[in-house]
């Protein structure tokens, strides 16, 4: 592959390089980074909204707790609604290979481009074995191949075992210097400045992509206009079996890659990128600015600013099996910051609403706002109508009613249980899309996980306000299952192998 050596790089410009990875995005347009959490003027309106709902509540508490209850409702609804009828879009292109296995077959090797890998890692040093070899699985000329192993300078026994594990020549192992903030966009900032593919590609330490993923992605951009600047993979997870957790994050991912993206494709709408298997055109990355590394999620972010650009993501028919969270305080950990992440993501791109309204017009802005905010407010607002639902039983209803009318209290009870059904709903056809039919009846659970989404979505609000830019690290190699592939096959169309 052409371009110097990306260690030799590295070790070249490392303070430039460091800083670049930092503050690079922050200089070229600070109104996209998510280092000032909150801007004076959402300071502002923050302060006036809460200043008019205490007045509200002072004057007439039960005429303000009504219409603060409506609007609770409606967000709730459109926020599930939002999301079923995307799903319900997705579903449309179930049979739709993006790539066949056929036209993958017929690819000459000899004409194929550089591709870069980038694998992010911290403290894996019980799974960077494991890491080599999925990644060694890769069908893709090895001379036109590099998998860049980002490795943190502080991390010294990932460090050690990386080197000990003896990885071939087109694996690099690249020791990003100790700079804060400590993140894992800030590491991929610094794999982009060294790579030397014309595709990149990131996966996370305990992936395991098909191995024809890259050849797909490959024949993606090909069939793609000049616009798509990344293509999404699907994620799913090889331990579904090991607890009701496990099997409940299954269920949501499902849904999540194999409906959800896919409907947002179909409607051409802003697709936030999973952290792991999407592929980009490096120069147009580049262009992009990389990611922000001060927002937790930065893949959401980037996905939205890459259609903030006019830049179009896509999806392809190709899965890549991670490990699912066994562990409640790990999972709570990974989920609050996901939820974190999205908040800043809303406060970012909401900082100058008429220039997003501008530049992707109204009905993309619409579904950002719908999805990216929606998503942490149906978490946050869920526990405030489980609590109405089961005061419901249990106060006489007179005594509620002297609370807030009783019709509303119908409407609440109503958007409660049409928001759980539609959720319940497209997480069955998940299970059944990728042919896990033990998982069916496993969706039944999900207010239940709901109610976990919302502990995360509590922890992440505050965190937001005392710890905006903290990297809560996932715990990975805690399953016991044994590796393999979806024990069910893999599915047709998008989201499948």
């Amino acid at each position: 592959m052409r371009g110097p050596d990306p260690e030799a790089l590295l070790a070249a410009h490392r303070a430039e390089f460091t800083d670049l990875a930092v503050y690079g995005l922050e200089r070229a347009d600070p109104d996209k980074s998510a280092h000032t959490v909150f801007t004076g003027p959402q300071k502002t309106a923050a302060a006036l909204l809460s200043t008019a709902l205490l007045l509200a509540f002072l004057l007439d508490w039960r005429t303000a707790l009504s219409w603060t209850f409506a609007v609770v409702n409606v967000v709730f609804l459109l926020s599930v609604g939002f999301k079923f009828v995307v799903c319900m879009r997705g579903a449309r292109k179930e049979r739709y290979e993006v790539v066949t296995d056929a036209e993958v077959a017929a690819l000459d090797d000899t004409g194929l481009p550089g591709y870069t890998v980038l694998v992010p890692v911290y403290r894996e040093a019980n799974i960077v074995g494991d890491l080599l070899g999925n990644l060694g699985r890769l069908d893709w000329p090895r001379d036109r191949l590099e998998v860049l192993v980002l490795l943190e300078e502080d991390d010294t026994e990932t460090v050690a075992a990386a080197r000990a594990a003896n990885p071939p020549e087109w694996m690099k192992l690249l020791v990003v210097p100790e700079a804060q903030p400590k993140t894992k966009p800030k590491a991929c900032n610094v794999g982009l400045l060294c790579a030397r593919g014309d595709y990149l590609v990131i996966y996370d330490a305990e992936d395991r992509p098909d191995p024809d993923q890259l050849k797909k992605a490959h024949l993606a951009f090909a069939k793609a206009d000049d616009e798509t600047v990344c293509v999404q993979a699907a994620l799913n997870y090889w331990n579904s079996g090991d607890n009701a957790l496990t099997r409940m994050f299954t269920l949501e991912y499902s849904f999540w890659f194999d409906y959800m993206l896919p409907g947002l494709d179909d409607l051409r709408l802003p697709i936030p990128l999973g952290g792991t298997s999407n592929h980009f055109r490096t120069e147009a990355l580049r262009r992009l600015g990389g990611w922000d590394p001060f927002n937790v999620t930065e893949d959401a972010d980037l996905g939205v600013r890459a259609a903030a650009e006019g830049w179009r993501v896509t999806v392809v028919n190709s899965t890549t099996y991670e490990e699912a969270n066994n562990a409640y305080g790990n999972w709570i950990r990974q989920r609050s910051r996901w939820i974190k992440g999205y908040l800043q993501t809303l406060l970012v791109h909401l900082r100058s609403p008429v220039r997003l309204l501008r530049t992707i017009g109204a009905r993309q802005a619409a579904s950002f706002v719908l999805l990216i905010g929606g998503t942490p407010a149906g978490f946050l607002l869920q526990p405030l109508l489980l609590l109405v639902f089961v005061a419901s039983f249990f106060v006489p209803s007179d005594t509620l009613g002297q609370v807030m009318p009783s019709w509303l209290l119908v409407i609440s009870l109503t958007c409660l249980v049409t928001g759980n059904a539609a959720m319940i709903y497209v997480g069955m056809m998940g299970a059944f899309r990728r042919k896990r039919y033990g998982l069916v009846l496993w969706a039944l659970l999900n207010p239940a996980y709901w109610l976990l989404h919302a502990v995360a979505a509590y922890k992440a609000l505050w965190q937001l306000l005392v710890k905006p830019h903290y990297w809560e690290k996932t715990v990975h190699g805690l399953s016991t299952a044994a590796h393999h592939d979806d024990p069910a096959g893999r599915a047709v169309g998008v989201g499948g192998g």
